[in-house]
């Protein structure tokens, strides 16, 4: 009859400023420029420890990978060959430039996607499949407790804030009325007196 409650809620999380946000931005860009892609897993790190999520983590692995295989494809060239052979130049070409833009257009999207407005999550005009709403409780006429609402895996956007009337202040029971309900609950008493005694 009683259910848990409702889970208890996660404090939220403060935004940083906005002047702060850029700055960190602009520093892992440049960071990620300047270094040739070599530094892309930065940017990658700092990612994926904002958003936590898994896909962030695997592609931080991902890059500090392939930037080890690229070092090691750096080292591997024989030091006796004055100038890069155009297979080798492509290879390093290649990386670099979609090492730098990858990195960059992802970081940028994510973080962006991140901190905008609503966590990054995209309205979305299907909410998914709601759970039917439960059947009225029956009992006794007048004794019905007023059913509960439907709980939905969604959480519902708190209510507008209305202006509620301001009820007048009650009034005292007259006199009159109070002798009338006296005399009613003094008849149903002799009733039920004589209902109890004639059993």
């Amino acid at each position: 009859m009683h259910g848990h409650g409702y889970p208890p809620q996660q404090p939220p999380t403060r935004r940083p400023s906005s002047g702060t946000l850029t700055g960190l931005r602009v520093l892992f860009v440049a960071l990620t420029l300047l270094s040739c892609g070599f530094l892309s897993w930065a940017a990658l790190l700092r990612l994926a420890a904002v958003t936590r999520r898994t896909l962030d983590w695997s592609l931080m692995a991902g890059a500090v990978v392939l930037n080890g295989c690229m070092v090691a494809f750096i080292l591997g060239i024989p030091e006796d060959e004055p100038e890069l052979t155009d297979q080798q130049a492509v290879v390093l070409l290649g990386w670099m430039l979609c090492s730098v833009a990858g990195t960059i257009a992802y970081y940028l999207y994510a973080e962006i996607r991140h901190y905008a407005p609503g966590g990054g999550l995209a309205p979305s005009p299907y909410a998914g499949h709601l759970p039917p709403a439960a059947p009225p409780v029956t009992s006794a006429p007048g004794y019905a407790y007023p059913p509960a609402p439907a709980r939905t895996s969604a959480p519902l956007p708190p209510p507008p804030p209305t202006r509620t009337p301001v009820p007048p202040p009650a009034q005292p029971a007259t006199p009159q009325r109070m002798d009338q309900v006296r005399a009613e609950l003094d008849e149903l008493s002799d009733y039920l007196r004589k209902e109890g005694g004639s059993r």
